[in-house]
């Protein structure tokens, strides 16, 4: 187990008091034993702070009085309690190897230390890099790139014209590549529009369970460097998602929508086609974007507003009822007042 003054070290947090103690695991401010560590980043939990019965809290400097045992301070305590949970918690690097129940291709190239699990299928042509991790079941397809250290999950899908840059981290049941929804009609049926491009990912991107991400239908699909996606999010053909942005669950992204860098789109977010989101934009949950973004700020609501006047309009909205009473009685009043000739 790692003292707290190592964990202080590694983690670039600054020690204040016993460096000396142990610590065996993370855990919440409630459940954290004598040998945890914990975290405090939301003044609501104040008194779960006093009572808690943690080694140690990693908090701000402006909370340091709230707490009167060993803490480390950090200017982030939520990046630094996840620093310090990887570092008690790494990953089990599965062995390198190929399953003798895998299907590879004569013509495809493994790198040095792959793993491959049971029942995976790599089809011809495919490169995969140095690292990865290509877990049970899942299918990469002819001529599909992996760079190094990339971990595909379990029954994950790589189509044809897919790309990964460097440790990306693909979830379980996610689709990359899949067919575009493009039809054309021809005034009686909808006839088919080939999808001829690919999807390119970046490095450092990791994409949810569940995900589909969608061919592009002339051109590739791209999750730039360091874009996360949470789960079941549907990422259209043609879609541009910018660096570092973050994307929460059941986000529905439409065609040719190209999203900027450093963004946090929050849970059931839908997007139409043809979009422009600008760099530094934030939408909140189940707001529905029906046109471009052009500045950075705050966005929320059906349609898209800036999260001020959402906030405004929302609480008139709540109002309406009483408004549409004080009408109805100020009309009667006129109405009194004309035919009594006043």
């Amino acid at each position: 187990m790692p003292s707290l003054a190592e964990l202080a070290r590694l983690v670039g947090a600054e020690l204040d008091g016993d460096g000396g103690q142990l610590i065996s695991a993370v855990a919440t401010l409630k459940s954290a034993q004598p040998d945890e560590i914990s975290f405090f980043t939301n003044r609501r939990y104040r008194a779960e702070l006093a009572a808690t019965r943690a080694a140690a809290v990693i908090l701000a400097p402006p909370d340091r009085a709230l707490f009167s045992g060993p803490c480390l301070l950090s200017g982030n305590p939520y990046l630094s309690f996840a620093r310090v949970s990887a570092l008690l918690n790494p990953e089990l690097a599965p062995l390198p190897g190929l399953h003798p129940s895998a299907s590879v291709e004569p013509t495809a190239s493994l790198g040095a230390n792959v793993a491959v699990d049971a029942n995976v299928t790599i089809g011809a042509g495919a490169v995969i890099g140095a690292n990865c991790v290509i877990s049970a079941g899942a299918v990469i397809a002819a001529g599909v790139e992996i760079g190094a250290g990339c971990r595909v999950g379990v029954r994950a899908v790589l189509m044809e014209k897919t790309r990964l840059g460097a440790r990306c981290c693909i979830g379980e049941g996610a689709v990359l590549g899949s067919r575009g929804f493009g039809y054309a009609s021809d005034g009686a049926r909808w006839v088919p529009v080939p999808q001829l491009g690919g999807v390119w990912l970046g490095d450092d991107v990791d994409v949810g369970a569940n995900t589909t991400i969608d061919r592009g239908a002339l051109e590739d699909t791209v999750l730039e460097r360091g874009a996360k996606l949470d789960n079941q999010i549907q990422v259209a053909h043609g879609v541009v998602i910018g660096e570092d942005t973050a994307i929460a669950a059941c986000v529905g992204i439409s065609g040719s929508t190209r999203i900027g860098k450093r963004c946090t789109i929050a849970g059931g977010v839908g997007f139409v086609g043809h979009l422009d989101i600008a760099d530094g934009v934030h939408i909140t949950g189940m707001s529905m974007v029906t046109r471009s973004i052009k500045e950075a700020g705050v966005y929320s609501g059906y349609p898209t507003d800036t999260n001020d006047n959402w906030r405004k309009n929302t609480a008139r909205f709540h109002k309406l009822d009483h408004l549409a009473r004080k009408v109805a009685v100020l009309e009667r009043a006129l109405k009194n007042n004309i035919n009594s000739g006043e």
